[in-house]
């Protein structure tokens, strides 16, 4: 990957802006999800928590679910910052000063992947930071938890620039978060562990990608989950290769940007 940059300044210069234009509006892109993560964690790892016998588990309610919000909020938030910043770009066209510099295409991907992977490594650190308030605990696996951020945030923030080729208008860019990647997190076992559910809808987890990503960041921190890491490792690694293999081919081929 590496010998295929070959203007590393001009990269990085996209990157940065990227992560300085999130970073000047983080009341809307940084906090949100920390206030909204407070409340889940209170809510339904405390409140509700005290009603739930989740011993099964090995661990409590609230320790079972922040994995699962940490990668809620992983995931929403690369989609989010990678759809908005090139949908506009694109409803704007100062996307074209983009297209005329420099840069490869898979230059001009990696430019823009940057800001949704350091907002949705952000947040998510951020959601286990606030858990602390709650529930004080340790990463198990701090370096699996890296790889695994790393790959959800790639797979997400390739699917937002993908979404953001394709929407026509500001309700198009919202459908793919709200009628697929929301609905597939949450069924994914951000608040339940797969044994809860009838032996049918256990089988059907299984063919749901989200599954192994949340699970995967249950692992890493907390060393408990219902399918092997390695499993939920290829996996993530299969999906984060092919869809930025896809997002550089759309920005190969100038799939709505030229128009």
């Amino acid at each position: 990957m590496i010998h295929l940059v070959t203007n590393p300044i001009g990269v990085w210069a996209l990157a940065k802006r990227e992560i300085h234009r999130f970073f000047s509006v983080a009341n809307q892109t940084i906090f949100p999800p920390l206030v909204s993560s407070v409340l889940f964690m209170y809510i339904f790892g405390v409140a509700i928590a005290a009603r739930v016998d989740f011993s099964v588990t090995g661990l409590t309610y609230l320790q079972f679910i922040t994995p699962g919000l940490m990668t809620m909020h992983l995931i929403s938030s690369s989609y989010e910052n990678t759809s908005s910043s090139l949908f506009i770009g694109r409803w704007h066209n100062h996307i074209q000063e983009i297209l005329l510099a420099p840069l490869s295409y898979i230059e001009m991907v990696l430019g823009l992947l940057a800001g949704g992977v350091a907002r949705g490594m952000l947040v998510c650190m951020g959601v286990w930071g606030v858990s602390l308030l709650f529930n004080h605990s340790f990463i198990v696996h701090p370096f699996a938890l890296i790889y695994f951020m790393v790959m959800i945030a790639v797979i997400f923030s390739c699917a937002g620039m993908m979404g953001a080729l394709w929407a026509e208008d500001f309700g198009m860019l919202s459908m793919w978060n709200t009628y697929v990647i929301v609905p597939l997190t949450l069924l994914g076992g951000v608040f339940h562990p797969l044994f809860m559910l009838p032996p049918a809808f256990q089988i059907l987890s299984h063919f749901n990608p989200m599954y192994y990503l949340v699970s995967g960041i249950r692992y890493s921190v907390t060393n408990v989950t219902d399918t092997p890491a390695l499993t939920c490792a290829l996996v993530s690694l299969a999906l984060a290769g092919a869809i930025f293999l896809a997002t550089v081919y759309l920005f190969k081929i100038g799939y709505k940007l030229r128009t």
